[in-house]
């Protein structure tokens, strides 16, 4: 049986096929969602877990939601940060939401990361009392760290603090 032929331009062989509307697409036409494009996302739309799209679903779902992430991305680099043993600069700022928690991760940075970009998602600015703990784990001869992280997610009007620590600049480069 032959595949239908392409949605978009007519071609006769289509072997792709559109992950959201199911269209057949000559690989010409078919638009690609790397892998490792939305890392950080989580939970990951259903939309977004394809690898092959047309053309229109592309620009529909896939692009605003990209856009989305990268500027999200770009926010959670610039999140203020506390550490746990930071009290004496944090006693009055507002700790009213719940704590965030992050598990699984590969590194500190990595941790960090998902901690600001999971604020950021919530309409946060700033995490406070961020604590970041690695295990071991060990398979037979292999071993290997997996780390975790909490922190409490707040806003905080950035013009009126001394500048504390970005995302990026609580990962330390020494142990």
């Amino acid at each position: 049986m032959e595949s239908p032929a392409c949605a978009s331009c007519k071609t006769p062989k289509a072997p792709q096929s559109c992950g959201i509307c199911e269209c057949s697409l000559c690989r010409r036409c078919a638009q690609f969602l790397e892998k490792h494009s939305l890392t950080f996302l989580e939970p990951l739309p259903a939309e977004l877990g394809h690898r092959t799209y047309c053309g229109a679903c592309y620009n529909e779902k896939v692009e605003p939601a990209l856009a989305s992430y990268t500027g999200n991305l770009e926010r959670a680099k610039g999140v203020f940060v506390y550490i746990k043993g930071q009290g004496e600069e944090t006693r009055l700022m507002k700790r009213a939401e719940k704590p965030l928690t992050v598990l699984g991760c590969t590194d500190r940075a990595e941790t960090l990361l998902r901690l600001a970009l999971s604020a950021v998602q919530g309409g946060f600015n700033a995490l406070l009392d961020v604590e970041i703990v690695a295990a071991k784990v060990r398979n037979a001869g292999y071993q290997t760290m997996r780390w975790r992280g909490t922190g409490v997610p707040t806003r905080l009007d950035g013009t009126k603090l001394e500048r504390p620590l970005s995302a990026m600049e609580a990962i330390p480069t020494s142990r």
